[in-house]
């Protein structure tokens, strides 16, 4: 699909380039840069996300700052990438998967609703909510057993740090070698559906977020483009916009994206918060009956967050979260329009 819309107005003033299609990629070094892109991505935000879920686990509110201070003091930078192995070997499948099924619904989607008649714009929006619902919900599959692990890992060894002591008292017991360590015992223990603890609240939480995101980013990415080309255009008598031939280099393209970015998941992570919060305590903390620990359901774990704190509970690590999804976003959407460009097919591939 085309920028088009705002953009159709102003494409004799600014000359974007083009969009990328599915057809247009050669998909062997799509996949493999992809890899290699986003796993460095990963790297450089898992800290943010060690914080962001051990103050969504955590019974009272604890700072930012404070926590980081008692992760580096008690458990030194080691504390901060737990887990990140485990994550990182389901980032790379999960991404793959993710970045197929969004590039193939957009495609196909954005293809039949012009031919339905619809316009560009709404085209766009449609296509761009049908491919972030289902790329969300195919890459579930892959995320679930991996985010439960992690989490598990990201957690384990907070209550021995003694500024976060008690902080949280329903904490998994199980101690854990290592990722393989962690999936074999959960395995054993709940079976296969302790590996998908909360896949269905991560599907409630994620398509919806991934369709508000990619709608979001889509609209905002036109209505730049279409402020800037208004901008840099002249009005004649009829109030027509003259074109000035404006071609932006690849730094304004980028910071257009990443602004895109930004606001989509300013939206996003608002909306998403609780339902993050609810999924991330499922899949780490247990509850007591007669003794025994058994995994939360949802009822339970959302009265216990009414009796910590109501709303506000619901929104502990939105800190973390907004300025990990932000980052993550901006990274990823600049890495991925990248992406789509290095692994773009050349033109004599393409006419053959």
């Amino acid at each position: 699909m085309s920028l088009s819309a705002a953009e159709d107005d102003s494409r004799s003033e600014i000359h974007i380039p083009a969009d990328i299609d599915w057809h247009m990629l050669d998909k062997s070094k799509f996949f493999f840069l992809g890899a290699a892109l986003f796993s460095g991505v990963s790297a450089a935000l898992y800290p943010i996300v060690v914080l962001k879920t051990r103050q969504q686990v955590s019974s009272a509110q604890i700072s930012c700052s404070k926590m980081s201070l008692s992760i580096m003091r008690y458990e030194g930078l080691r504390g901060f990438y737990r887990g990140f192995g485990t994550s990182l070997m389901g980032t790379i499948p999960a991404r793959a998967l993710y970045m197929g099924v969004l590039e193939v619904t957009k495609s196909s989607v954005g293809t039949a609703t012009v031919r339905l008649g619809f316009s560009d714009t709404t085209a766009t929006a449609i296509a761009s909510a049908a491919a972030g619902l289902n790329s969300a919900m195919a890459a579930q599959l892959v995320w679930t057993p991996i985010d439960v692990v992690s989490q598990r890992l990201m957690v384990q060894g907070y209550n021995n740090s003694n500024s976060c002591k008690n902080a949280i008292s329903n904490v998994h017991s199980c101690r854990y070698k290592n990722g393989l360590d962690a999936f074999r015992k959960i395995l054993y223990a709940d079976g296969p559906r302790g590996l998908y603890r909360g896949f269905g609240i991560s599907i409630l939480t994620y398509a919806p977020s991934n369709a508000v995101w990619w709608t979001s980013y889509s609209l905002a990415h036109k209505l730049i483009w279409g402020g800037i080309g208004c901008s840099m255009g002249k009005k004649d008598e009829t109030g027509v916009i003259e074109g000035s031939g404006f071609k932006p280099d690849s730094r304004a393209v980028v910071a257009v994206q990443g602004l895109s970015a930004a606001m989509a998941s300013g939206v996003s992570a608002l909306i998403t918060m609780p339902l993050d919060t609810i999924k991330t305590r499922l899949q780490v903390l247990d509850g007591e009956d007669n003794g025994v620990r058994r995994p939360m359901t949802v009822s339970q774990t959302i009265r216990n967050l009414v009796k910590e704190g109501g709303l506000s509970a619901c929104y502990r690590g939105l800190g973390p979260r907004w300025a990990s999804m932000s980052m993550s976003a901006t990274t990823m959407i600049t890495t991925y329009e990248f992406l789509k460009r290095l692994s773009a097919k050349s033109q004599d591939s393409l006419s053959s």
